[in-house]
């Protein structure tokens, strides 16, 4: 596309990138949408493999949210099924449910134990309710301390020195505030009001996103590329990292990555569920049987085991940025950075630093479009 100042240049072909050229072009907005990986989707994309089965490359995604907003704005792209996500661990060899809930309890522990546990717990905090696991640390009692202790142990110690690459004592409120203790009988892991599964599959919604005679896509085009062949657009919308687009000229921001082996078993399914985590048991964190989601059928099966490791550059995806204040404050440098420069728009999980699931990924972009061009 030669230079246009009609143009506006999207990085990131993911839900946040999508969602912004979409809006901009029914606008009336011409746009560039350009990633660096091969493919749409970023790390939602998802493709049928020679079984018949949608394959999540970069891990599971399960669609849920609140906002009626932005459920209405999926909704144009895509019928969803109506799955709602479970997850099951192995707490002392016995596959139960996570979070933590009063069915886990009644799994794990003698039913009369279980029994005064349950009540103790109702005494002490409402029915229904998500406790965090530090605030359970707290308690006086003895049986609650022993439960907090338990489930410190068996779910929160072990799963996040793997998850995090650091013990818990080094892990960020933000992070131990989503290992609660769900005081329901409740086994859905997200209680959002919507919930599912596009039927197409994720690739399938970004490309009818994209699908629009103002929108152009190239793929395998990194954003410096276009820069050095001084390329000039209306405005700029970045879903990339922060600190790339500034030449890291503060430092690399911290980021853990996932490393997923797939296999392929000859039998139609390998595990109860579509995610059995492994808290206190080998060094992967948890497995994905991907057949589950959409119901595929076959007589094979496919799995991914999910290893934690640290970003390096180079090497492996950012996945999770690292919640930490130093971190915070290294990204609040590159945020003022990025104020000299009004044509810039930074926005996405790299964008920001911040960590979205995709109903929040889609929202940011609905607000940022609101906010720059309206």
């Amino acid at each position: 596309m030669s230079a246009d100042k009609d143009i506006n240049l999207v990085v990131g072909a993911g839900f946040s990138g999508a969602t912004l050229a979409n809006l901009l072009a029914n606008a009336g907005e011409k746009v560039l949408v350009i990633d660096k990986k091969d493919h749409i989707a970023g790390n939602c994309y998802d493709y049928r493999d020679e079984n018949g089965i949608m394959i999540h490359k970069y891990g599971s995604h399960i669609f849920h949210t609140n906002s009626e907003k932005v459920w209405n704005f999926l909704k144009q792209f895509t019928d969803l099924n109506t799955y709602m996500h479970k997850v099951v661990g192995y707490l002392d060899g016995i596959e139960t449910h996570i979070p933590f809930n009063f069915n886990t309890l009644y799994d794990v522990f003698p039913h009369s134990f279980a029994k005064r546990l349950e009540e103790k717990l109702l005494d002490v905090f409402e029915i229904n309710t998500k406790v965090p696991i530090l605030e359970f640390q707290k308690q006086d009692d003895d049986d609650l301390k022993f439960l907090a202790n338990y489930v410190y142990e068996k779910i929160f110690l072990h799963y996040t020195t793997k998850q995090w690459g650091v013990s818990p004592q080094d892990v960020d409120g933000a992070v131990t505030a989503r290992v609660p203790v769900y005081l329901s009988k409740d086994n859905r892991y997200f209680q959002d009001k919507y919930q599912g599964i596009p039927l197409e599959g994720y690739t399938k919604v970004i490309k009818k996103m994209l699908d629009h005679p103002n929108i152009k896509v190239e793929l395998k085009t990194n954003f410096h590329d276009l820069v050095n062949v001084d390329l000039r657009f209306k405005k700029i919308f970045y879903t990339g990292p922060i600190d790339e687009y500034y030449n890291y000229k503060f430092g690399q921001l911290p980021y853990r990555s996932v490393n997923f082996k797939f296999e392929t078993h000859n039998k139609e399914y390998y595990q109860s569920n579509a995610c059995v985590n492994y808290p206190c048991n080998y060094d992967f964190t948890r497995i994905h049987e991907y057949k589950y989601y959409l119901d595929d059928k076959s007589d094979k099966t496919v799995i991914a085991k999910e290893y934690s490791e640290f970003f390096e550059l180079g090497k492996n995806e950012r996945y999770y940025p690292i919640p930490k204040e130093e971190n915070d404050a290294l990204y609040r440098k590159y945020l003022e950075e990025s104020k000299k420069d009004a044509n810039v728009h930074f926005f996405g999980r790299l964008g920001d630093y911040k960590y979205y699931n995709m109903d929040g990924a889609i929202e940011r972009a609905i607000e940022l479009f609101e906010e720059v061009c309206k």
